[in-house]
């Protein structure tokens, strides 16, 4: 047993490391593409690469007796709610980070793991003074990290702030719409989402933003990141791992991705962040754990 958890952990922390180095590609496809014709095609890969696993565990589920699952109806419905959601604070974040760095918008977009418990309130659920105390230790952590010395914050920095309010929102919603799901279905629904995310980007994309194959060609490497990795690959682990994962093992080790994403900034693409931002960073995922550990 204490292997399995080991195991489940380690899975985890790839998850988050895979997770934390998308900034870096996000950041670096901007230099080809649009941030709508990115995202576009990265959920489409994404929702393609989650084929063979959705295949897979169908199989799995019909060998065991585990019945048909969900109507596709209902899994299609779920998933244009979803993924409207989805593309709200995906756009918002790629287009960020076009305005800040890889390792800011990690952060920044980390605070939606306190954003949860506070948003939960509005829905009748209990938050507790780790909760509380997590969110005034992000929130100065903010403010040092984004916030200049006359009070001005970056443009991106903004853009990622919303972003998070979003994806916390997301967070929320799928707790609603996945009760009394398996999980074939939880990866069918997430499947559903990326397409619904993929279109609506790429009619933003074709409508806002000159779209080559040139530019396509030049932004590959970071798409096919972006989309077979940190969504197809990072996402079967995820669901691999947290069959044997401890539920608040899983949330902070997946709370590393913002201290992933600003390593991966700084070796990648040479960001540097001051002093004054990098007590931000910390006190941030100082917070971002005490929600987690004293929910």
């Amino acid at each position: 047993m204490l292997a399995h958890k080991l195991r489940a952990d380690g899975l985890l922390m790839l998850t988050a490391l895979i997770w934390g180095a998308a900034f870096v590609a996000q950041r670096l496809g901007m230099e080809h593409v649009g941030p709508f014709t990115f995202n576009g095609i990265r959920f489409a890969l994404g929702a393609l690469a989650l084929q063979p696993l959705i295949w897979k565990m169908r199989q799995t589920r019909t060998r065991e007796g585990g019945g048909a699952g969900i109507e596709t109806g209902r899994i299609v419905r779920f998933g244009i709610v979803a993924g409207c959601v989805l593309f709200a604070g995906a756009a918002l974040q790629q287009v960020g980070i076009v305005y800040t760095t890889a390792g800011k918008a990690g952060f920044i977009t980390g605070l939606y793991v306190v954003m949860v418990p506070l948003f939960g309130l509005f829905l009748g659920n209990r938050a507790g003074a780790g909760t509380w105390l997590g969110a005034l230790a992000a929130a100065v952590g903010l403010y040092l990290l984004s916030v200049n010395e006359d009070f001005s914050i970056a443009y991106g920095d903004v853009l990622e702030l919303i972003g998070a309010v979003f994806w916390a929102g997301h967070v929320l919603l799928i707790s609603r719409l996945s009760p009394g799901m398996d999980g074939t279905d939880a990866v069918r629904l997430a499947a559903a989402q990326f397409v619904v995310c993929s279109a609506l980007s790429l009619g933003f994309g074709l409508a806002l933003e000159p779209i080559t194959l040139e530019g396509i060609y030049g932004a590959a490497v970071p798409i096919l990141y972006g989309g077979l990795m940190s969504v197809g690959v990072a996402y079967t682990l995820q669901v691999v791992a947290q069959r044997d994962a401890d539920p608040a093992h899983a949330a902070i080790i997946l709370s590393l991705e913002a201290v992933f994403a600003a390593v991966a900034g700084y070796f990648v693409l040479g960001e540097v962040l001051a002093l004054r931002a990098l007590i931000g960073c910390g006190l941030m995922l100082g917070g971002m754990l005490l929600s987690q550990l004293k929910p």
